[in-house]
């Protein structure tokens, strides 16, 4: 029934503020998708690197953002599994910051089958984190966020969303096994309904519209499953064409803000080459995902080679809207204006670290136990914590990461190990630990047993 209401509880929202004068200041539409892989578009993200673009999905929708707009070579996901990127793209707050660092705890963690105790993970965005919402806010925006939530059970409008669908998970607002493509149009629906009642009030607004998975997708990238993925890929694309043709309906475009980005990598390396691993990994196929930003004075058709992450999408907001980003110093992101700005899609992010950090303590498919990623400058290093090593790569020429540098660069490997005990530390993250209670002959590979339906596995298929 709320669902059904809903574009009328919009314009109510909206339309009991005092209708102001004509705003110049900017909207923004933040369109979040489900596991899509970096290569999984028609889009070339990387225009050095041909095979970045897919000859099976077509996404004529994120083809005009790439043309009207900048795409990113290095655009990242915080982590490989969806909670932990929600929140900070909320926070522009790391996971690791934040002890989100998971979607929940499966039950073959924390038994005597593995041999590090994975951290327990907070399950709550934090009311004391300053969400884009609540920052818009206290500039007079109106916010909505619909699609999927899960970043906790606590409603939307405590974190500055005016109207939603309500703290929704994998199953929607319908609770069942595959949301898409049914939500995708819904809530475009409702995010239209959104936009229009905005304009007639003379507010601007933002905009946050997250896709929810299909569950029966089958892993592994082929046959029926994969059939399935390229359905969803088509079918969202073409909501997002219906939000682009609302708001040239409108006369929107030329002060609208389009953001387009995913939670984290599809599903297996099938999904995601020419990259390697996928969802659950801190491997690129994991991590690298696409993105794209439209918006006036942003460089059209342009590729950038800056990296960039879900964390620099508030501190972005905050500068195109003319606003002080929360002094929290625990924000990690930069801003991104004078990027966008330049011409060829360069300059230099001023984020506190220089450094970019996935901090993933968790057991999961394709990871290889806990592990802590670090990217700078065109190398990157993986720490796993179980096997106590670590591996680089650099991924200027090796974006598959096939050849680990780490014993041919040991200085290279040794200071970015500095830096990611250093980050680890100042962050106060939470790490695996060793379990005293392990029994090697009763030891299990959690993504082998989550692969087979185990224990882990059936809870596993309910995670996005």
């Amino acid at each position: 029934m709320r669902i059904l209401l809903l574009p009328i509880v919009v314009l109510l929202a909206v339309a009991s503020r005092p209708a102001a004068a004509k705003n110049p200041t900017p909207n923004f539409v933040v369109i979040m998708a489900e596991a899509q892989g970096w290569p999984n578009t028609s889009v070339m993200m990387d225009d050095k690197l041909p095979a970045s673009k897919s000859a099976v999905f077509k996404t004529p929708a994120l083809e005009r953002l790439a043309r009207e707009g900048m795409r990113f070579a290095y655009g990242y996901a915080l982590s490989p599994r969806c909670t932990p990127s929600r929140a900070a793209l909320f926070t522009g707050i790391g996971p690791a910051a934040l002890h989100m660092t998971y979607v929940g705890i499966g039950r073959v963690e924390g038994t005597p089958r593995t041999a590090l105790l994975p951290p327990e993970p907070l399950m709550e965005l934090p009311k004391s984190s300053t969400t884009v919402a609540e920052l818009l806010k206290t500039a007079g925006y109106t916010t909505a966020h619909f699609g999927k939530w899960h970043v906790g059970r606590v409603d939307p409008a405590q974190h500055g969303f005016d109207v939603s669908d309500g703290a929704t998970s994998n199953g929607g607002p319908d609770n069942v096994a595959s949301p898409n493509p049914k939500q995708a149009y819904g809530m475009t629906e409702r995010g239209i309904a959104f936009m229009q009642a905005a304009q007639k009030a003379g507010k601007s607004f933002y905009l946050q519209l997250s896709h929810y998975p299909n569950q029966e997708r089958k892993e592994g990238g082929g046959g029926r499953g994969r059939d399935t993925e390229r359905k969803d890929a088509d079918e969202i694309d073409k909501t997002v064409m219906l939000v682009l043709e609302a708001l040239d309906r409108l006369a929107l475009t030329e002060r609208t803000y389009v953001i387009y980005t995913s939670d984290h990598g599809g599903q297996g390396r099938n999904g995601n080459e020419p990259l390697s691993g996928g969802k659950g990994s801190v491997l690129e196929g994991g991590l690298r995902v696409p993105f794209l930003i439209r918006g006036p004075g942003v460089t059209a058709n342009v590729c950038s080679r800056v990296p960039v992450t879900a964390c620099d999408i508030l501190p972005t907001i905050a500068a195109l809207a003319e606003l002080t980003a929360p002094s929290s110093t625990a924000v990690e992101g930069g801003s991104l204006v004078n990027v966008l700005r330049d011409p060829a899609g360069q300059g230099v992010v001023v984020r506190k670290r220089e450094e970019l950090v996935f901090h993933f303590p968790h057991y999961d498919l394709g990871n290889g136990g806990p592990a802590t990623a670090i990217f700078l400058g065109n190398y990157k290093l993986i720490r796993n914590y179980e096997k106590n090593s670590r591996r680089l790569y650099d991924l200027e020429r090796d974006p598959s990461e096939a050849h680990d540098l780490a014993a041919k660069s040991p200085e290279i490997a040794d200071k970015l190990t500095a830096r990611l005990e250093a980050y680890l530390k100042d962050v106060n993250a939470q790490m695996a630990l060793p379990n005293p209670n392990y029994d090697p002959s009763q030891a299990v590979d959690p993504e082998l047993d989550e692969r087979r339906g185990g224990k882990g596995g059936k809870q596993g298929k309910k995670r996005a």
